[in-house]
């Protein structure tokens, strides 16, 4: 059932990052409760819980965390848990009386997450925010867009889900790794500028080294360099490529016939938007299918891009068996994979408290 089976994580329903690192838990095996509001809350999620599919996998048990009765309920699982999940503003946890002072108390190995956007400390800790603002703080945003144009806001995979969620999943795991050797639990501190920050390392290194212009679409991964992007073919659609290494950008021009017309050297940016120019007029010559049939597979770098309806049905990611069918739903199936303990989505989203008995009875806890 995955390689975390066994491990028991305690998730406090939220939005985003949070529910998507517990499915990412989940996937990998651990057997994750979801603590829902007896009443609904405004989570940002779809309205048929079929459709929200960073739920699935988990078992939801629902509570009413203002009364003293549900906060015994959610420590008595606490004490269970091998892990712990919450997404609140600082100090929302505390207040309810179960902040990490007073799990830790009732479970000392506990690894208790905290998935927020600022932090738990700073000044701009308790205020509002979303994936957009985070990466906008720490430069990464800034350096997202056409040449001359706005920045562009990356859907939310940076904050959210890239610097959320897959930190604090990582945190987590590293957590348990050390609870295993020293039995005693700590708090993981997952924040999305911290993450995101994280994220553009190497932007960091190749500024400093003068690598990197400071300017959106300047630089060889942004899409200022006429070998690394997106360009529209016949028929309105995209292509991408990534020609970066020596080798294959020869390859590029060879199977382009560009050899003598895109005489510029690679790395040479001041031919960047000459050579650009051409291939825009020339990748308007074929439509996007036409030219997966001269490109796709070779080593010039190539893809073309896929609306998700699309890349459903590509043969790669048919052969990998990459996107899957859970309750009559498509979606992505769990990654990364492995050889021997092979990862499953166990169950469909759940309905809020559609689990509480159940929960209550295979972890012990009494009413």
């Amino acid at each position: 059932m995955g390689p975390l089976e066994g491990i028991k994580v305690v998730e406090f329903a939220g939005i985003g990052p949070g529910p998507f690192c517990c499915m990412l838990l989940s996937d990998m095996g651990a057997d994750v409760v979801r603590i829902d509001r007896t009443e609904p809350a405004d989570l940002g999620t779809p309205t048929e819980p079929k459709f929200n599919l960073l739920s699935r996998g988990r078992r939801s048990i629902a509570l009413d965390l203002k009364k003293p009765e549900d906060i015994k309920i959610a420590k008595a699982l606490v004490e269970k848990a091998d892990a712990l999940v919450e997404g609140f503003r600082p100090g929302v946890m505390e207040r309810l009386g179960l902040g990490p002072d007073e799990c830790l108390k009732v479970n000392p190995r506990l690894v208790y997450g905290r998935m927020t956007g600022w932090g738990q400390e700073g000044p701009l800790a308790s205020a509002a925010g979303h994936d957009i603002n985070y990466i906008s703080l720490v430069g990464a945003l800034h350096a997202i867009g056409q040449k001359n144009g706005p920045p562009v806001p990356p859907l939310n995979l940076v904050g959210d889900f890239g610097g959320g969620a897959l930190y604090l999943a990582f945190g987590l795991v590293c957590g348990l790794l050390e609870a295993k050797k020293s039995g005693n639990g700590q708090v993981v501190d997952a924040a999305m500028v911290d993450g995101a920050a994280s994220l553009i390392t190497s932007v960091f290194g190749a500024t400093a080294s003068g690598a990197w212009v400071n300017a959106r679409g300047s630089n060889f991964v942004d899409g200022g360099a006429h070998f690394y992007g997106v360009y529209e073919t016949k028929d309105g659609k995209y292509i991408s490529i990534a020609s970066i290494e020596t080798r294959f950008y020869n390859e590029l021009l060879e199977r382009l016939d560009l050899k003598d017309a895109i005489a510029t050297k690679q790395r040479d940016r001041a031919g960047w938007d000459v050579a650009k120019q051409k291939l825009v007029a020339l990748f308007k010559t074929k439509t996007r299918d036409e030219w997966c049939e001269v490109l796709e597979g070779t080593d010039v770098c190539f893809a073309p891009v896929l609306d998700v309806k699309e890349a459903m049905q590509h043969p790669h990611n048919r052969a990998r068996g990459t996107f899957i069918e859970v309750a009559g739903i498509p979606q992505p199936g769990p990654a990364p994979r492995f050889s021997r303990t092979k990862p499953v989505v166990s169950r469909p989203p759940s309905r809020p408290g559609e689990h509480t008995d159940d929960v209550l009875s295979s972890w012990g806890v009494s009413r």
